[in-house]
């Protein structure tokens, strides 16, 4: 369907573009063959389809597999949905915010997310350990996910996800293919949770939580930076932390310059 079409359509039914859901709409469909070629996709899948917005690529992906679940938390979007999958008995529509719904079992994902959940959206994909996700997200914050070590976009969704999956960068998708146009270029990104991990952490909660509080410090020394979470978070008293803060590998290296596997130490060694 071509940006000419999509703006009619929305016309017609009356719906604006929320900007506050961060609705911008894929106009060029040979991208969702792309999509299941990434993902993998076979007939015994059963997909979900967080933010479907308008159906299209919902429709696309229904004689693809064995069920897809189209989440939509626009209420107007959702009854629009609900009508373009009339038929489609694999399809299931829910209306409200995929976070926070009840949903079926699923295996995998095939998104184009608003760029606001991309965070939000890549963690929870991840504790949900689907097999494998793919999806359309801004093209700077791609790069986060796979960025080098000490670099300006290393982070810690950089270090959370290498942990749990292989992440990948396909194709470059421009801006000009959404309607109506966002400010920013977009990328495919493939998520494949490892079948053994690079390394393994005691806690996962304490791993994620210490590694987010160490990039509030990033360019500090670690035996520093990680005074704040020792008292606040593990709630030693100044005095213990601060000798443990000596004590943990790597103390005098900055954060930016850990590796993965160098959180996953300091995460597991606070934990003995």
């Amino acid at each position: 369907m071509s940006l000419e079409d999509i703006s009619q359509l929305l016309l017609t039914h009356k719906i604006n573009p929320n900007k506050l859901l961060g609705q911008n709409f894929m106009v060029e469909p040979s991208l969702y063959p792309k999509l299941c070629s990434y993902v993998d996709l076979t007939a015994t899948d059963v997909v979900l389809d967080p933010g479907a917005g308008l159906g299209f690529m919902t429709r696309f992906l229904s004689d693809k597999c064995r069920a897809i679940i189209a989440v939509e938390k626009d209420p107007q979007l959702a009854d629009f949905l609900h009508e373009q999958v009339k038929g489609l008995d694999n399809v299931t529509v829910i209306k409200g915010d995929v976070f926070k719904v009840a949903l079926p079992h699923f295996n995998k994902i095939i998104a184009i997310p608003p760029y606001y959940l991309s965070s939000q959206l890549i963690i929870w994909g991840l504790e949900h350990r689907v097999d494998c996700a793919v999806m359309i997200l801004q093209k700077e914050f791609a790069n986060r996910l796979i960025a080098a070590v000490g670099s300006e976009e290393y982070s810690w969704l950089t270090v959370v996800a290498q942990q749990n999956a292989e992440v990948k960068l396909f194709d470059y998708v421009p801006k000009t293919l959404f309607y109506p146009q966002p400010e920013v270029d977009s990328v495919i990104l493939r998520l494949k949770p490892w079948i053994t991990k690079p390394f393994e952490v005691k806690n996962n909660d304490v791993f994620v939580k210490l590694v987010k509080s160490l990039f509030t410090e990033r360019n500090k020394k670690l035996s520093k930076a990680i005074l704040p979470f020792l008292k606040g978070t593990l709630k030693f008293d100044k005095q213990t932390a601060v000798k443990l803060a000596q004590s943990i590998p790597y103390p005098d290296r900055r954060v930016r310059d850990l590796s993965p596997v160098d959180f996953g130490a300091i995460a597991n060694e606070l934990l003995n």
